[in-house]
């Protein structure tokens, strides 16, 4: 330790920064929250700053106190596996037991006025039904059409997997399926793996649809029937056979497979007992592969718990459900809260007590959408300046409609408008296609005849 004339002491050439009052502090507040520095990581403030000041323990210090900035817990990605090892339903022990379902939405309307797929696979067979639907098709009516076309054909199932679709939380769907004595088993929010098999296969039927309208062309819903019997006729990897002979038994007639299957064959007790068989080795293979699957997303992934009570950082989406790619909706926190544990649910998902601004988003979340939040207990993240929808989704209103114009290409014409929209940080502008905001905001539009008229 040496001593200079003007009586600051120091280590190594450094200044030694004694444990008097918060000069400390106040030197890690320079070093971190000026405009000088702007929020630099524990390691990079570390050293910013060891080639000047020194104090014992000073590393940990400085790690300490970044890890309890409220700013950097709200606006920094976290660069690290995903937290929560994957959680498998237990496999069904028959056909068409328990199956999920999801909708494929946004597509082109068809001849015949559909723009919806209304997707619904067993988790045994994996076999699958592709029903074409409008997506202003009421809950009753879908109801109707789940009657007619799933349970007359398979019996009522046991459970339904889904996420948390607007029709799906319903309390008419809810209804019906209690009264079909069936158990909805829903997604947490902003978590959609729950529903991995429905998503998977949508993938696939996406990518199906695409082909035939490139091959054959027409519309969509003309070739859904040719999918659905393509998709149930292929080999599925999970269960090492096409889905239509897990749920038959035997392979399906087709003009590959030319086959005559005799009376014979079709009759008597062994049918059942290779039926039974067949089932016990689906049910094997599926198990195979869940343990496969299981072994590949762990290692990925890293575990993490929180106690009831704990306060944690909820992750919220800038991005998603916006129209345009502006400033503000980039720029917006990564997190919001802290927010309190109320209870466990389940072994990855916590239920949150939630203030009233997010009154209308579902309060249980996947682990990997929670942080745990080391700041003062009374610090928080302000929501007034913060407008997100239910499925934690920042949300930005048009105030009005300033200018438009025609965009010319080369075999079309856009029309364009000069959209004004609320922000904090004042009025922001954006050019967007006119009929895209007629059909999400059209009061902009009824406003701007009316004036006109007058």
């Amino acid at each position: 330790m040496e001593k200079r004339d003007d009586g600051s002491l120091y280590f190594l050439d450094r200044i030694w920064v004694p444990l008097v009052g918060d000069v400390r502090i106040t030197i890690m507040d320079e070093a971190h929250k000026s405009k000088y520095y702007v929020h630099p990581g524990a390691d990079k403030m570390y050293y910013d700053l060891r080639d000047m000041y020194w104090w014992p323990g000073m590393k940990r210090d400085i790690a300490t106190y970044v890890s309890k900035c409220l700013t950097c817990s709200k606006v920094k990605a976290e660069h690290q596996r995903p937290s929560g090892l994957l959680q498998q339903p237990e496999i069904p022990e028959w056909k068409w037991d328990k199956i999920t379902m999801d909708f494929i939405t946004k597509l082109p309307r068809s001849k015949n006025g559909h723009d919806t797929i209304w997707v619904i696979v067993d988790r045994l067979t994996k076999s699958a039904h592709f029903l074409a639907i409008r997506e202003d098709y009421s809950t009753e009516r879908l109801a109707r059409i789940y009657i007619d076309e799933i349970v007359a054909r398979h019996g009522v199932p046991v459970s339904i997997i889904s996420d948390r679709d607007g029709r799906f939380t319903s309390r008419c769907w809810q209804t019906v399926q209690k009264a079909l004595g069936t158990r909805l088993d829903m997604s947490t929010a902003y978590h959609p793996q729950t529903d991995g098999q429905s998503e998977r296969t949508i993938q696939t039927l996406e990518d199906m649809l695409r082909a035939c309208v490139i091959d054959f062309g027409g519309s969509w819903d003309v070739h859904l029937p040719l999918a659905e019997f393509s998709y149930n006729n292929s080999y599925h990897s999970s269960i090492r056979c096409a889905p239509f002979e897990a749920l038959y038994g035997r392979k399906c007639r087709s003009p590959v497979l030319w086959a005559e299957i005799g009376e014979s064959s079709l009759i008597g007790p062994e049918l059942v007992q290779e039926t039974t068989d067949k089932v016990v080795l689906i049910k094997e293979k599926l198990k195979a592969a869940r343990d496969r699957q299981k072994s590949y997303a762990d290692n990925r992934r890293k575990p993490l718990e929180f106690e009831v009570g704990d306060r944690v950082m909820l992750k919220v989406s800038p991005w998603k459900g916006v129209i345009r790619f502006g400033k503000k909706g980039k720029l917006a926190p990564r997190y919001v809260g802290p927010f309190e544990i109320l209870e466990r649910v389940g072994p990855v998902a916590y239920r949150l007590r939630l203030p009233e601004e997010l009154s209308g988003v579902h309060d249980t979340f996947h682990v990997s959408n929670l942080k745990k939040c080391l700041a003062d207990a009374s610090l928080h993240v302000p929501l007034d300046e913060i407008k997100v929808d239910k499925t934690l989704r920042f949300v930005e209103e048009p105030v009005e409609i300033m200018d438009r114009e025609i965009k010319s290409l080369k075999r079309s014409r856009i029309s364009l408008v000069k959209v004004c929209w609320n922000s904090k940080r004042g009025h922001e502008f954006s050019w967007e296609r006119e009929y895209y905001m007629k059909s999400k905001y059209p009061q902009l539009f009824v406003e701007r005849t009316d004036e006109s008229a007058s």
